[in-house]
C-alpha cells in the first residue's frame, strides 16, 4: 500500500489523448488530496542521437526542449484543472514502460491515456498496456471515453482473490465520489474443465444461480461494513461478463477490475474479457492488483 504522501502519476508524450489523461490526472489527485507528478519517458538518448537544437534552428527547438514542453503544457494543464493540487513535472530517460512501473512504484495510482505519441503509442494493443496492468505496483488507470463527474462507480466480481482487490478500490472511490457502487458479477452455464469431460444433461438452473448470487453477496459484504455510506447495487447477469461491464461503463464515472480472476473473469488482463473492456468501455477504466485488506493496511 502506498504511504500518504505517494503521488498521483500520469504519463504524458505531447499527444491530445495525454493531455486528456493529465486533467483526469488531475481530478483523481484532487479527490485523494495527493500531489500530482506528470512524467515524460525520454528515450531519445538510449538511440544515441542528437537532444539540441540543429545548427541555425531556434534555441527552443530539438528534442530536449520538446520534452520539456510536453511536460510544462501538461503540468499548466493540470494545474488549470486542479489549482489546489500540488503538481510537479518531470523528464525521465528510459523507455516508456520502464519509466513508468518504476514511478508506479513509489505511486498511489498510475494514469495513462489510451492512445498516445511515441513510447505511449498503440498503448492498449500492445505489450505496453500488459506490462503496466499486470505488473505496476499501484492500480493503473485508463482514460477511456466521455469522463463524467457523475453516475455510480462499478467493479467487476467474480469471488476471486484479486476480485476482492477491486472490490476494495472500488468502494474507496466510490465514497469519495459520494456515489453509488455497482458490482456486477456474470455467470454462464458450466463449461467442461477438460476436453474428456461429459456435463450433465439437466442442470438445476435455480440452484446455480443461487450459488451465484450468494458469491456476489458474500464479496460485497466483505467491503460494506467498512463503508455503511456507499449505496450498493448487486448486479447477477447471465451471460459475458466484459458485455455486462462495457453495457454498465455506458452511465458509469468509472469502471474496476481485478488484475486476475477465474471462472468467467480468467484471464481478464491477458485475453478476450480484458480487451474487451479496455477497448469498448465508455469510461475510465481501473485495473488493481495491489494487495489490500479490509482494514486498509
Amino acid at each position: 500500500m502506498s504511504s500518504n504522501n505517494a503521488p498521483v502519476v500520469v504519463g504524458v508524450d505531447g499527444s491530445e489523448t495525454a493531455l486528456h489523461a493529465v486533467r483526469a490526472a488531475a481530478r483523481e489527485a484532487a479527490y485523494r488530496q495527493r500531489p500530482l507528478r506528470v512524467v515524460h519517458a525520454f528515450i531519445w538518448p538510449l538511440m544515441r542521437v542528437p537532444l539540441g537544437p540543429a545548427p541555425g534552428a531556434p534555441a527552443d527547438a530539438g528534442l530536449r526542449n520538446q520534452a520539456e514542453q510536453f511536460v510544462a503544457e501538461a503540468v499548466a494543464e493540470a494545474t488549470k484543472v486542479a489549482p489546489e493540487v500540488s503538481v510537479t513535472g518531470a523528464v525521465v530517460h528510459g523507455a516508456a514502460p520502464a519509466v513508468m512501473l518504476a514511478e508506479a512504484d513509489n505511486a498511489a495510482l498510475l494514469v495513462l491515456g489510451s492512445r498516445g505519441l511515441g513510447g505511449f503509442a498503440g498503448l492498449l494493443l500492445g505489450s505496453v498496456a500488459v506490462q503496466l496492468s499486470a505488473r505496476a505496483a499501484c492500480p493503473v488507470l485508463v482514460v477511456r471515453g466521455e469522463q463524467r463527474a457523475d453516475g455510480p462507480v462499478v467493479v467487476g466480481v467474480d469471488g476471486s482473490p484479486a476480485s476482492d482487490e477491486a472490490i476494495g478500490f472500488a468502494f474507496e472511490e466510490a465514497a469519495r465520489r459520494d456515489t453509488e457502487l455497482v458490482a456486477v458479477h456474470s455467470w454462464l452455464y458450466p463449461a467442461p474443465a477438460g476436453p474428456g469431460d461429459i456435463l450433465p444433461l439437466v442442470y438445476d438452473l435455480d440452484a446455480f444461480r443461487e450459488q451465484e448470487e450468494k458469491v456476489l453477496a458474500d464479496a460485497v459484504a466483505r467491503w460494506s461494513p467498512r463503508y455503511p455510506k456507499v449505496p450498493v447495487r448487486q448486479l447477477l447477469v447471465r451471460g459475458s461478463p466484459a458485455r455486462a461491464l462495457v453495457e454498465q461503463s455506458r452511465d458509469a464515472q468509472l469502471v474496476v477490475v481485478g488484475a486476475r480472476g477465474r471462472g468467467a473473469l480468467a484471464g481478464l488482463l491477458l485475453g478476450s474479457v480484458s480487451h474487451a473492456v479496455l477497448h469498448h468501455a465508455d469510461t475510465a477504466v481501473v485495473v488493481v492488483r495491489e494487495p489490500r485488506t479490509v482494514d486498509g493496511s
